[in-house]
């Protein structure tokens, strides 16, 4: 999960740098990731509010793209309550069904769950002429698509990843129909960030390895968990 700075909104006088601010996230999602199975009728994921004050909060999925705005976003889900307020030291669930697609049934599409939070007015900014900042934050984590009956696991999709030495560098394919989220890849005492190797891919990383060499690399779990890999490179 990534959290971002949405939008702000600033009232001041001109040159001043006297501010009320409200800039920290209060709302928390459980999970790092959701993965809905195609034979559920739906999945639910519950988001809290840690904070101390009400904030308002709007969820919706996208297929992608970061910068598109809700109400021209078409993904074959559902997602209720689209805008809800909640309450500090409380939580929503939020439900998500599946319309009738056309998705690959060979292997898992991805998706993402956005959740905006809006805080609410800064208490001792109760005058119209009182200067505040404001902070609207955006969590956004990955949303997986899983069709029925596809072959092997998540878990043997990440263990019996192929990993060779192509021209010296560290070269990785996925045979299997899953996402796979690395990580780290560490070899020779360097570590290059992880990516996130979607079914049927290959990549690279700029990592010098020859054939026989142990390197380490680490996957994320259908639950959040990161998980170590010992890797002998072909």
């Amino acid at each position: 999960m990534f959290r971002v700075l949405l939008s702000t909104t600033v009232r001041c006088l001109p040159l001043a740098c006297l501010f009320s601010v409200a800039a920290h996230a209060s709302i928390v999602i459980t999970g790092t990731r959701v993965v809905y199975p195609a034979d559920s009728k739906e999945v639910s994921v519950k988001v809290s509010n840690k904070g101390v004050s009400p904030v308002l909060i709007q969820s919706w999925m996208d297929n992608g793209d970061t910068k598109a705005k809700p109400d021209q976003i078409k993904v074959p889900f559902v997602l209720t309550p689209p805008i809800n307020r909640v309450e500090p030291a409380s939580g929503q669930t939020l439900r998500i069904r599946a319309l009738p697609n056309n998705l690959p049934q060979d292997k898992e599409s991805i998706f993402w769950l956005n959740v905006l939070e809006i805080p609410a007015k800064p208490r001792d900014a109760v005058k119209e002429k009182d200067n505040y900042l404001q902070v609207a934050f955006r969590s956004r984590i990955k949303f997986f698509y899983r069709p029925s009956g596809l072959k092997g696991s998540p878990k043997a999709a990440a263990t019996d990843l192929q990993w060779l030495n192509v021209a010296g560098r560290v070269h990785v394919i996925n045979n299997s129909p899953y996402y796979i989220s690395l990580v780290d890849v560490m070899a020779g005492g360097k570590k290059a960030d992880g990516k996130m190797l979607a079914p049927f891919a290959e990549d690279d990383y700029a990592l010098a390895v020859s054939a026989g060499s142990k390197i380490k690399a680490e996957y994320v779990n259908d639950y959040g968990a990161v998980i170590p890999l010992d890797i002998t490179i072909q």
